[in-house]
């Protein structure tokens, strides 16, 4: 897979004002799916956000989920593994927050940053992240036939030049600069190994069976709306 190639722009033709009456559609209709997965407690969901720094994971919680009954939903953002976490395998951590029967738990980043840091700081070797991509897809197949657990995979595509406008913007208004982290700089710094990065997690979707939505991401207003309508999709099949 080569990144450059998927579009990080909404298709020609695509109406702002339709996508969002549409998104006020589809986020009501969420919100009518997760009582229903919450009342029967049949199965579980996990829904992965990933994508770079700036690539809009905290607005897309905000936006897609923010009508979800909070009883039934909880969001976990994952950085740096604390002096704790890191006395164990790289999936204790994650273990402790995947959804219980009847929830939707929701990862801002997630496992797969385990993965990605590594590769792009030459952290650990090419047999040992195959390794641990093998070990994702074990904890993986295994919440999904333990515990019906239906895993959402979105990796939010946005392009470098979209990235630095967001950064700049975090930089110069006052509600935004809270978000700003020095670190944001170094993705512009290495695009290239952080492309190089995603796509071999992506790349890897054909041997996990949960294949990965990748979501052109430089209008928020189209991410939210395929975000919402993939998980609309997926719930009803799931549970109707």
């Amino acid at each position: 897979m080569n990144l450059k190639e998927i579009p990080t722009v909404p298709p020609e033709g695509k109406n702002k004002e339709e996508v969002l009456r549409k998104t006020e559609e589809l986020t009501t209709e969420l919100s009518r799916l997760q009582q229903k997965l919450f009342s029967e407690k049949k199965h579980s969901v996990l829904v992965i956000l990933q994508g770079v720094d700036a690539s809009g994971k905290d607005g897309t919680v905000k936006h897609v989920f923010g009508g979800v009954n909070p009883q039934g939903c909880s969001v976990k953002s994952w950085t740096k593994p604390n002096s704790e976490e890191i006395q164990y395998d790289f999936l204790w951590r994650i273990h402790k927050y995947v959804p219980a029967k009847g929830m939707i738990q929701i990862h801002n980043r997630s496992h797969y940053e385990d993965v990605l840091m590594p590769k792009i700081f030459g952290e650990l070797s090419e047999d040992r992240l195959k390794e641990r991509l093998e070990s994702i897809r074990d904890f993986e197949r295994h919440l999904s036939r333990e515990n019906r657990t239906l895993i959402l995979k979105f990796f939010l595509h946005i392009s470098k030049e979209e990235q630095k406008e967001r950064i700049t913007e975090r930089l110069s208004d006052p509600e935004k600069k809270w978000k700003f982290d020095p670190s944001d700089l170094t993705t512009q710094d290495r695009w290239k190994q952080y492309q190089e990065a995603y796509e071999m997690i992506l790349d890897d979707k054909r041997r996990q069976g949960e294949e990965w939505n990748l979501i052109p991401s430089d209008k928020k207003w189209y991410r939210n709306y395929k975000v919402a309508k993939i998980l609309c999709e997926e719930l009803k099949k799931l549970l109707e």
